[in-house]
């Protein structure tokens, strides 16, 4: 999950007191069926889908049809931190949060119309390998590879593992440490047997429980508030018992109901909104492998836009499924949701800045009767598990792809997919030895931090693929220096805010102008021109790239002919090329070299070729199924005519859905 998708949220200490009652016998029912359903889902992918080869296991297969991708999309954007963080933000300052939501809207419909088409014709598989093939050189690929993982590890994994667990840890009273280690194992379990397209259609189940269980806690919040005009009256009057008469705590934003805020004084400002949140959520939604990997898995252009549409058109849903409810909650319980003495904050949450963060959970557990509950809790694995296991295949497909395969330029097929295994494995190790350092953040400091290296990260990133797809005149130099600039004057931004944080209601604000008065998103759009400058200047003082270097590789060249070095290299994801007699005749020869990488052993006991089976490394199968000629790789760009117009209109339908949601609550 990106800053640009979910506004700031504080971290709910684990020093709250823990619930003593049992888990009634309906919601311990409700989640055995949850968890019997997902290994159910999984198991079927697995059998469902060839593992065993690098194509098969980082991108399905390219068998995917648009409804899964669409609901991966979804699923894998939306976290358990949404659920905790954005209904959150809506308790404390209404419903201008779900301007990341209806922005992400549009980004994703870029993705399938203008993006995908380009990585398609390019044959890639990760966006470092993009970059690689499309400016040349190693450089920029390795320091992007490198930099995603960092933020995926320490943004991504520890938000949604944490927010997950403090909800379970809450609702079921579990150790926090089981409670992630058990999720970390199931999580780790299928997506290292199955690959993407375990993820993939896991997903898909995990985003049908999500839309039930948050509509059907939607529907109990808007009961018991009195019904949607109830939201507008009450909400203003939300204040807590409790407050400084001489402060503004605890007093609901006047601007509560309005997207588009003050552009100096605002939580908020409306240009921000409109220019400075866009470039980080491109960068989200058009060039973030987690997104991109499962639009590329989708078995033709027309059903990744397909896929496109679906998440575009489940975008709408957070605003009543987290923003509204998180808001009803403060209408319900001002005095816990919305506290605004530090005391009482501590007392209720254990968390002095403030406990907005247990809006969502507190209505689950004070408004939803046995069963139901457990639907909730349900929903929240979901959402933990669906983002984990996004994040964990495409780190793996990252790792393996673009750092692996540079420093082990001989490796095997075989050698790939164990490495993209146990370094799943790996994660999930690092996950559980992060938890310490997110509990540690009794003011939430560290979530700040956390936060704000993707928030100063993401422009310079964003505005080096758009150049790179739309400009033909970009070159390695001004892209490479582009995005070295770039991301030294947003790291120096982030440790000044970290120096300097934002102050509480009922402190005085002592930051330096350029911190104060320079809002995030304000920063955004200074640090996408100060890199789109570096880009192009380096660009044109130095030599210009070939038209061989950018053929199939720009919006421009999307259709060039696929070239003779392309079909062995850049389209295939497979190592080995069929000898000419081989294909002709439709026949691949078995290695009989004892030192292939690949053996096929002619006697294997049952135990070892079930464990073999589970984790997609079925080496028989290489020789049933010898992968296509490199040229049949190639991915085409041709759409059913028919077809084509019925996304197209689809198309157009979403964007006036997004821009009307956008002009009315303006």
């Amino acid at each position: 999950m990106s800053i640009t998708e979910m506004p700031s949220v504080s971290p709910v200490p684990t020093d709250v007191p823990k619930p003593t009652q049992t888990l009634p016998a309906a919601d311990i029912a409700v989640l055995v069926v949850y968890f019997i359903l997902i290994l159910a889902v999984g198991l079927w992918s697995m059998w469902k889908t060839k593992r065993s080869t690098v194509n098969g296991y980082f991108l399905a297969g390219k068998n995917m049809s648009w409804w899964p991708v669409g609901a991966s999309l979804f699923a894998s954007n939306v976290g358990s931190g949404h659920f905790i963080g954005l209904a959150g933000s809506g308790a404390a300052s209404g419903i201008g949060p779900v301007a990341y939501e209806w922005n992400g809207m549009l980004m994703v419909l870029l993705l399938g119309w203008l993006f995908l088409p380009i990585y398609m014709a390019s044959g890639v598989t990760t966006m470092p390998e993009y970059l690689q093939r499309r400016f040349g050189g190693i450089r920029i690929q390795i320091f992007i590879a490198v930099l995603y993982l960092f933020i995926y590890i320490f943004t991504k994994i520890s938000v949604d593992m944490y927010a997950g667990a403090v909800f379970i840890q809450q609702a079921l009273g579990w150790d926090i440490y089981l409670a992630v280690i058990l999720l970390l194992v199931i999580t780790a379990l299928y997506t290292v047997a199955g690959g993407l397209a375990a993820v993939i259609y896991t997903d898909a189940a995990q985003t049908l429980i999500m839309l039930m269980g948050a509509l059907t806690l939607m529907g109990f919040s808007f009961v018991e508030v009195g019904g949607w005009q109830a939201v507008f009256d009450g909400y203003s009057n939300a204040i807590p018992s409790v407050r400084d008469q001489n402060t503004t705590c605890g007093i609901p934003r006047e601007d509560a109901f309005h997207l588009f805020r003050d552009p100096v004084t605002s939580d908020l400002p409306w240009p921000g909104v409109l220019l400075g949140m866009s470039i980080p959520s491109m960068w989200y939604w058009c060039s973030d492998q987690v997104i991109v990997q499962r639009s590329l898995a989708a078995k033709n252009l027309l059903h990744a836009k397909g896929g496109s549409l679906l998440a575009s058109y489940l975008k709408v849903l957070p605003f009543f499924m987290m923003v509204l409810p998180g808001m009803i909650s403060r209408i319900l319980y001002p005095d816990e949701v919305g506290c605004a003495d530090p005391a009482v904050c501590k007392e209720v949450c254990g968390n002095s800045v403030g406990c907005s963060d247990i809006a969502y959970p507190k209505l689950v557990m004070e408004l939803l009767p046995s069963g139901l509950r457990g639907l909730m809790m349900a929903v929240m694995l979901a959402a933990l598990m669906s983002s984990l296991t996004s994040i964990f295949n495409s780190s793996s497909t990252l790792f393996t792809m673009d750092l692996w395969r540079h420093f082990r330029r001989a490796a095997s097929e075989w050698e790939l997919m164990i490495v993209g295994r146990v370094f799943v494995l790996a994660l999930v190790v690092v996950s559980v030895l992060w938890i310490p350092l997110v509990q540690s953040s009794q003011g939430g400091q560290l979530f700040i931090y956390i936060q704000s290296i993707s928030i100063y990260l993401q422009p310079p990133v964003s505005v080096v693929f758009i150049a790179g797809c739309f400009w033909r005149r970009t070159n390695e130099k001004g892209a490479f220096w582009g995005l070295v600039l770039g991301l030294l004057v947003g790291v120096v931004r982030m440790i000044l805010d970290f120096v300097y944080p934002v102050p509480q209601c009922y402190e005085t604000d002592t930051r330096p102008d350029v911190i104060k008065y320079v809002h995030y998103l304000y920063f955004s759009i200074i640090l996408s021109l100060i890199t789109l400058a570096v880009v192009v200047c380096v660009s044109l003082a130095t030599e210009k790239p070939t038209e061989e270097k950018i053929s199939r590789l720009t919006w421009f060249t999307r259709f060039d002919p696929v070239q003779s070095g392309q079909e062995a290299g850049v389209f295939s994801l497979d190592k080995r090329v069929q000898p000419e007699h081989e294909k002709s005749s439709g026949h691949i020869e078995v290695p009989k070299d004892t030192n292939s990488t690949r053996p096929v052993e002619k006697t294997q006991s049952k135990f070892k070729s079930i464990l073999l089976w589970l984790c997609g490394m079925d080496q028989g199968s290489e020789e049933k199924a010898p992968p296509p000629p490199p040229e049949a790789m190639v991915f085409s760009l041709e759409e059913d005519p028919n077809m084509k117009h019925v996304v197209n209109v689809n198309l157009i339908v979403c964007m006036s859905v997004a821009v009307f949601l956008f002009a009315y609550w303006a």
